[in-house]
């Protein structure tokens, strides 16, 4: 996995949410947004907003819909179980949603722990009533965004693009001690 994948990706994203509108970008920090969350950052016409927890970003993009503002939720596969109750007002509200999943316990996992929310992401969301895309390679992903952007502002549904762990690398227990 070589950085520029990153980095380009990241970049396709942010152009992507931008033409869409998207001002709020909520998140709980990762690894695997990292740049993304740097661009989303460094624009000024970007609102970014750090989250303790996912459940905050239901509410976030809820109060920016009815503020008249698009957003976009970034998180981690693990975070994914942290929302399910809050689901269920998306859902009977209509609220659009995009959310933007770095999927953890898939391929080359280091941390147990992150396996069974990993393995478990794609149908807890769509039990949930969650339009599920994968993007498992860095040029499948902003076609997957721009799909995602368009379906849930269009049609007022929830929209989940699951960004691949081989999108994002494998990391090791050693390179977490490190940091």
């Amino acid at each position: 996995m070589s950085a520029t994948a990153s980095v380009d990706w990241s970049l396709a994203v942010h152009r992507t949410l931008k033409d869409a509108g998207v001002k709020i970008v909520g998140y709980v920090p990762d690894g695997g947004h990292k740049r993304l969350i740097e661009l989303c950052h460094a624009d000024a016409g970007m609102q970014t907003v750090v989250m303790t927890t996912e459940e905050e970003g239901i509410g976030l993009i809820s109060g920016a819909w009815l503020g008249g503002e698009k957003s976009a939720l970034l998180m981690q596969s693990s975070g994914v179980g942290n929302i399910i109750n809050c689901l269920g007002m998306v859902a009977e509200c209509r609220f659009p949603l995009v959310m933007l999943i770095t999927m953890r316990g898939e391929y080359g996992e280091f941390n147990p722990w992150q396996v069974p929310m990993g393995q478990a992401t794609q149908s807890v969301l769509e039990d949930m009533g969650v339009v599920v895309q994968r993007a498992d390679a860095p040029e499948a992903i902003e076609s997957a965004v721009n799909a995602a952007l368009r379906l849930a502002y269009n049609s007022y549904c929830a929209v989940a693009v699951l960004i691949g762990q081989r999108v994002i690398g494998i990391k090791s227990f050693q390179e977490q001690v490190n940091q």
